[in-house]
């Protein structure tokens, strides 16, 4: 699952570096560091700490959930920030800054869907696997029995990738919303431009004129990914 997540989102944020590079108000360029390896890492890690203490078979999908949303949310950014079109708010549908969050385009949408649906995808393999290496079979248990007859196969197959992209579409969604309403806002008065650093990029301190101090992206992207977890978790508990 990690793998998962890492490999292509490497693979996107090499597509169109110059234009990346250029974005300097925002708070989430250059190699990762270790706050956001946590940022989007650290709830999946909590949900496999939960299943290896209960074995519960739904911390799974919290933790897919929780790599289905940061995976959402990258590809989104990634792809979103090549968009032709300027971003526009997700509450308020004003044009926004390229980059900035809380803004999103088609272009980003549509890598959004199919980060989610390739993390659902991947869990499902996964879960295939896992059961083939425990039982020898295919039988599988989402809370309740199930045979891999062929239409039972499909059905299972899908609410598993649904139950994950969901809580993926849910916490990059959530992610856009935090951005857009809680997450800090700074402004440079040496360069009169709006960031989300301090300091900015030019060198000179910035003053919050939006959010809650200490707000930053990679409070967001954690809280995004707990939101992920927290949909697929409930998503499979209803659903078993």
């Amino acid at each position: 699952m990690l793998l998962a997540f890492f490999v292509p989102s490497v693979a996107l944020s090499r597509l169109g570096r110059a234009r990346k590079r250029a974005l300097v108000d925002i708070g989430k360029t250059g190699p990762r560091d270790a706050r956001q390896v946590l940022a989007n890492g650290g709830i999946a890690t909590l949900c496999a700490v939960g299943f290896a203490v209960t074995h519960d078979v739904f911390w799974t999908a919290a933790f897919a959930g929780a790599y289905a949303a940061a995976t959402a949310d990258t590809w989104a950014t990634e792809i979103g920030t090549l968009a032709g079109r300027a971003p526009r708010s997700i509450l308020t549908w004003r044009p926004v800054a390229t980059g900035m969050s809380g803004g999103v385009t088609l272009a980003g949408t549509l890598a959004e869907l199919a980060g989610a649906l390739w993390i659902g995808l991947v869990a499902l393999l996964a879960a295939v696997l896992a059961l083939v290496i425990a039982n020898g079979d295919f039988g599988l248990s989402f809370g309740y029995s199930l045979s891999f007859r062929a239409p039972s196969l499909t059905a299972v197959g899908l609410v598993v990738i649904a139950v994950v992209a969901l809580g993926g579409v849910a916490g990059a969604t959530a992610d856009s919303l935090l951005g857009t309403t809680v997450q800090e806002l700074r402004r440079c008065d040496a360069c009169g431009r709006m960031c989300e650093t301090d300091p900015h990029a030019c060198g000179n301190p910035t003053r919050l004129v939006r959010g809650i101090r200490g707000l930053s992206n990679d409070v967001v992207n954690l809280l995004a990914t707990a939101a992920g977890a927290a949909v697929s978790f409930g998503l499979a508990v209803l659903l078993a």
